[in-house]
């Protein structure tokens, strides 16, 4: 079988954002309604522009499936935009500062910035969303689940149980407008937002993401490119506006010592029968990767949002026409995006996950790659304390 990847294709105003999905092993169940769930998800959230109440996004499966159940062919996924209006859109010739529009014209020799902001633009992220929300319902088959969320927006910040199991932690996000699980600085969140919006700004913040019930050893130390650490960072440092991303303690080991960083490990034999095979750590600062690879700690991978380049009240920019200095373009746009964007980096890391996964447990059918599964769990607990044990 292929290995497991995926390719996006359309325009913010273009007729619709297609997602094609290439290595599904067949026999999974497509829950068509999940992935409408993820999607509406990704449209919500407090902070969001007058373009979201134009789309409602909804997935329309065009390929690799029958009767609801994939096939092992190519999954194509299409969701049509409401505000289709490429063809007549006006041409941009100021810059955003901080978005695609500048690059973009001068490498394709262009002074209208359209053709790029076109493709650069976060709408892109729907197709994204689609093929992670796929990734997930083929993680479920090994119990394995992501949930993301938001921990900052502007200068408020949450505090998050570190204990809190992923059901737990779905509930409360899902109980405030803002996506975050600790409720008691969500309207706080929300003031911030409010408040840029008065003053014709924009807010960015931080969000989390956590995969709970992944075994040791998904992912590689054997060349750079598998590494699983490297893999996630590279996909969730991939979303539009994403500045930074950060696995597990990430940028707070620079001023600690070895010892106040390392998790030490003890062994549970009553988790034995666990995917973690009774190997636990006092502490999750590593956020679950060792050498770029799963240790069978709950991966956590943190990432920071920009604010977004496109300000109600504008900024100095250059009319690319005729260089002289003009306040920039404005499309529009959201005032804070941050809860849209943890639904967007909950499915990447989802769709990373499971590329690891499949080439890990590589099977041509969701059953050959379950009893791989298996057989790979078993085979870790016979040589896992084998000493003293007698010969198979």
């Amino acid at each position: 079988m292929a290995n497991l990847d995926y390719r996006t294709a359309g325009e913010s105003h273009g007729q619709a954002l297609i997602a094609m999905i290439e290595g599904l092993p067949a026999g999974l169940n497509l829950d068509t309604a999940a992935i409408d769930n993820a999607l509406r998800r990704r449209q919500g959230g407090f902070g969001r522009g007058g373009r979201m109440k134009i789309e409602y996004d909804q997935v329309n499966v065009l390929s690799g499936v029958i009767n609801g159940v994939t096939i092992g062919s190519p999954l194509a996924t299409q969701i049509v935009n409401k505000d289709w209006r490429l063809d007549r859109a006006p041409p941009v010739n100021r810059p955003r500062p901080g978005h695609a529009d500048f690059a973009g014209s001068i490498k394709w020799l262009t002074p209208d910035c359209r053709s790029t902001l076109e493709r650069a633009s976060a709408r892109e992220t729907a197709a994204r969303v689609a093929a992670g929300a796929v990734a997930v319902q083929l993680l479920s088959v090994f119990d394995v689940e992501v949930v993301g969320y938001v921990t900052q927006i502007g200068p408020v910040h949450a505090a998050i149980d570190a204990k809190a199991v992923p059901a737990r932690l779905r509930l409360d996000r899902d109980a405030n407008e803002v996506y975050c699980p600790d409720g008691s600085v969500a309207q706080a969140m929300m003031d911030a937002i409010a408040q840029a919006r008065q003053d014709k700004d924009t807010l960015g913040g931080r969000v989390e993401i956590q995969v709970h019930g992944l075994p040791p050893g998904i992912g590689s130390c054997m060349r750079w490119q598998d590494k699983l650490d490297g893999r996630l960072m590279g996909a969730v440092g991939s979303i539009q506006a994403f500045k930074g991303v950060e696995i597990g303690l990430g940028f707070g080991c620079a001023d600690r010592r070895g010892s106040a960083v390392h998790d030490e490990m003890e062994f549970n034999p009553h988790l034995r029968k666990t995917p973690n095979l009774g190997f636990v750590r006092r502490t999750n600062n590593a956020g679950g990767l060792e050498g770029g690879m799963s240790n069978g700690m709950p991966l956590v991978i943190r990432a920071v949002m920009k604010p977004i380049s496109t300000l109600l009240r504008g900024l100095d920019s250059v009319n690319l026409l005729t260089l002289a200095p003009e306040r920039s373009d404005y499309e529009r746009s959201d005032i804070c995006s941050v809860p849209a964007a943890s639904v967007v980096a909950e499915h990447v890391v989802a769709f990373e996950v499971a590329r690891a996964m499949c080439e890990k447990f590589a099977g041509d059918t969701v059953r050959e790659m379950r009893a791989a599964y298996d057989h790979y769990l078993d085979s870790c607990r016979r040589i896992a304390g084998s000493a003293g044990e007698p010969d198979a």
